[in-house]
């Protein structure tokens, strides 16, 4: 069996579904806080913790890129979870409800579910992991469908001038990126959460990518006029990025649905 690490992020001590020694748990954000027992923290090593306000999980993935290694690296939350199960037909006719009530698009790709007991045993497995990466480049979640163009949803609800600076930053230092560029933003689908499991050659690869992206964005930004929810924008900016870097390389990946357990919801993160 490959050397398999599965990050899950906690953004506050959270319920932990053990899931055996491949599965670690991350208090990501954790500058200037007392260490916490069953968790690791990205506030050791090599890490960038105390830009967790602005940053979200991204600190998390920093940490796990410069300080742990392991031939194949993933990336889950406390309440979002890969599976490889089939889903029960149960399950399947109660998205029939998501239509009336608005919410198919918002769940799309989702297990939502309170039932914890059952779905924890259902989180994908080492074995698993390793049978679809024979076959495929990365695991990635199965990708948000918005109503919107990417570009026309970031509009709306953040500051399109985030995206012009990444279009300034692609055409000075990564010109062969801009077609990958504009057919995300142009489409309607995303890889949202920051969630993946790759092989350690392809995660380093994106992580150099990501970040010298992201750290030259902060250069540039004030970052004083980020305010409330819209403080997580290097975290919004990462979906969309993932998004181009996996197009423009045509990476060779299995899509998953996420088990998304509603009863940590009021947990932010």
């Amino acid at each position: 069996m490959s050397n398999i690490k599965i990050f899950i992020f906690h953004f506050r001590p959270s319920p932990i579904l053990s899931q055996g020694e491949e599965h670690i748990n991350l208090l990501v954000g954790n500058q200037n806080r007392a260490s916490v027992t069953d968790f690791k923290t990205d506030d050791t090593g090599d890490n960038i913790s105390n830009k967790n306000k602005y940053y979200s999980e991204l600190t998390g993935l920093y940490w796990i890129w410069k300080n742990q290694k392991a031939d194949i690296v993933g990336s889950t939350h406390y309440r979002r979870h890969f599976t490889a199960k089939t889903e029960p037909l149960l399950y399947k006719l109660k998205r029939l409800s998501y239509y009336p009530a608005g919410l198919f698009k918002k769940r799309y790709g989702l297990i939502y579910t309170g039932n914890v007991n059952f779905w924890k045993d259902k989180i994908i497995t080492p074995t698993e992991i390793k049978a679809i990466l024979e076959q495929y480049d990365a695991i990635m979640p199965v990708r948000r469908k918005f109503r919107y163009t990417i570009k026309e949803h970031y509009r709306r609800y953040h500051n399109l001038e985030d995206l012009n600076a990444i279009e300034r930053i692609l055409k000075k230092d990564y010109p062969d990126y801009i077609p990958s560029f504009e057919k995300v933003l142009e489409g309607n689908r995303l890889f949202a959460n920051n969630m993946f499991i790759l092989k350690y050659d392809t995660f380093n690869e994106l992580m150099t990518w990501l970040f010298d992206i992201l750290f030259k964005l902060e250069d540039t930004f004030d970052l004083k006029k980020y305010t409330g929810y819209q403080e997580r924008i290097f975290g919004f900016l990462s979906e969309r990025l993932i998004t181009i870097w996996i197009e423009h390389h045509q990476i060779n990946y299995k899509e998953l649905p996420l088990i998304y357990f509603k009863k940590f919801k009021k947990m932010k993160g």
